[in-house]
């Protein structure tokens, strides 16, 4: 890899720390919560149909993903659903707000071997207190540079952030587990992408892609990025 990186940027969420299966865990309850009005995948379905619908007015992160299942379920009952199912569906909203902050393996040992050889910047989609509460949790602010909470991670968002990093295209790479998000943008404008996949992928970031670019690698475990990154 080029020796011209200044600037790694690491992705939060499956990346860093485990996200999206507490995501998982709490649609699954709610699709047996609504199981009465809907078949438990039909329920999963409109939900995925209501976040898209509303992705553009919410963002990403939990508070959206709560109104969602709000809405979801007025929609599928016929807004005849109860006061009290209601405030469960908030109550799993909240909880997924307190979930602990579970460290991705090999993460802390690879912050350690890049910080003082490389700024580090935290490039991440969703709701900005959650964002900073995770990462205040994390215990991992004090590796970086640069705290980024963005609400979208396209080409105009990824110059954005170089342009405020004062930095060249080439001279910036971004690490994460969605094509999507992190990669494609990035190579896109002429910066480096690193994929690192997670066993858990929210649907929306799910793409089927064959990428052959001089400036992507594939891997399959975090600490497998340092032998490209001369220190």
């Amino acid at each position: 890899m080029t020796t011209a990186i200044q600037v790694i940027a690491f992705d939060a969420d499956d990346t860093l720390w485990v996200n999206e299966p507490y995501f998982q865990e709490t649609e699954q309850r709610f699709c047996t919560l609504l199981e009465d009005y809907m078949p438990h995948h039909s329920v999963s379905k409109e939900l995925f149909k209501t976040e898209m619908d509303n992705l553009a007015l919410y963002g990403y992160g939990v508070k959206g993903f709560m109104l969602c299942m709000v809405e979801t379920a007025l929609r599928i009952s016929n807004h005849t659903i109860s006061s009290s199912v209601i405030d469960t569906i908030l109550g799993y909203g909240k909880a997924l707000l307190e979930k602990p902050i579970e460290l991705l393996e090999g993460v802390e040992e690879v912050l350690h071997a890049l910080k003082g050889h490389y700024r580090l910047v935290v490039a991440t989609k969703g709701d900005l207190l959650d964002q900073e509460r995770k990462l205040r949790k994390s215990g991992l602010e004090h590796f970086f540079h640069h705290i980024e909470i963005m609400s979208d991670k396209q080409e105009k968002d990824y110059r954005k952030l170089i342009s405020h990093l004062d930095i060249a295209p080439e001279q910036f790479l971004m690490l994460g587990n969605s094509l999507k998000s992190d990669v494609l943008p990035v190579l896109s404008i002429g910066g480096h992408g690193v994929h690192i996949p997670y066993h858990t992928t929210w649907t929306h970031e799910q793409i089927e892609h064959n990428i052959s670019h001089p400036n992507f690698i594939q891997l399959q475990h975090i600490s497998e990025i340092l032998p490209y990154l001369p220190a």
